[in-house]
């Protein structure tokens, strides 16, 4: 009994040290009460419909010619600036492609990657239509760059392993001899799914804003102001799309603190002159004896 308490503490000890390792690859930059205020005032504004910033609806063929103006600005600059702060990482790959998923009906951006393991920016076209500057599509991309550049997909996965991982010996290790194997069996299955989910779930509001500060640095690079465009997060739009699916709100969660990330990160490059980002400095866990 000792040796298989000493194993799980160990397991359980791994599976932390794993998720702790999934923090951010770069500082979010630190909020000022006066950048809070002013967030707030901004949130308040774009969430008042009487008050919102509003935007000229454009038609499917200005739409389309407004995003390739921007992806031809903002795609080298993104390819750049990915390169500059991933030296430390053999052969990361930095040549991202911009594309338009011209059958989904949601709007929607997100980062994956194609078959061959290439980096992939997928807007879909209501997206693209409903963006109501060039700004708000600078942003968007810059943020779903900053996805890929801190690698957060990658870091997700290995939260939802080291979460299954904790739960599943946890459930394992109080397991009984005297209940019906395949109850504990059960258990067991539960609690690995359920590890998976919170693992999932780990650091997420700290990943988007770790994004936020990256489509910041990128946006302003290619000459767009990435306050105009963080404007898009703020709408008051449903987490949930008709079809009860997360929508781009729900999977970009709006919140004051996205707004004051953006503020304090134009004056950090406004004062600082940098175009590299601040690594987060880690401690090599140490194993139990």
């Amino acid at each position: 009994m000792l040796i298989f308490c000493k194993t799980r503490i160990i397991v359980i000890v791994v599976g932390l040290a794993a998720l702790s390792a999934c923090g951010t690859t770069y500082q979010v930059t630190e909020l000022s009460e006066a950048y809070r205020a002013e967030a707030k005032a901004i949130f308040a504004q774009e969430r008042n419909p009487q008050t919102a910033t509003t935007g000229k609806r454009l038609s499917p063929k200005q739409a389309f010619h407004q995003f390739n103006r921007v992806v031809r600005r903002v795609e080298p600059v993104a390819e750049n600036f990915c390169r500059q702060n991933s030296q430390d990482r053999k052969a990361f790959d930095c040549d991202v492609l911009i594309r338009v998923d011209t059958k989904a009906e949601e709007r929607n951006a997100f980062q994956t990657y194609n078959k061959e393991g290439k980096p992939l920016i997928v807007f879909t076209l209501p997206m693209i239509a409903d963006a109501r500057n060039e700004d708000e599509l600078a942003f968007v991309m810059g943020h779903e760059v900053g996805h890929h550049l801190a690698q957060h997909i990658e870091k997700q996965q290995q939260q939802a392993f080291a979460g299954a991982l904790i739960l599943g010996a946890l459930a394992a290790a109080e397991s009984s001899p005297y209940v019906d194997s395949s109850i504990n069996q059960r258990n067991i299955e539960n609690a690995v799914n359920l590890g998976m989910k919170v693992g999932n779930k780990a650091f997420s509001q700290t990943y988007e804003l770790e994004s936020d500060v990256i489509g910041t640095y990128i946006a302003k690079t290619a000459g767009y102001d990435p306050v105009k465009g963080a404007k898009y997060f703020a709408r008051p739009e449903s987490p949930k799309t008709a079809d009860g699916q997360l929508s781009f709100w729900g999977t970009h969660p709006p919140n004051e603190k996205r707004i004051a990330v953006v503020l304090a990160t134009v004056d950090k490059m406004e004062n600082s002159g940098s175009k590299t980002l601040d690594r987060v400095e880690r401690k090599k866990p140490t194993s139990p004896d």
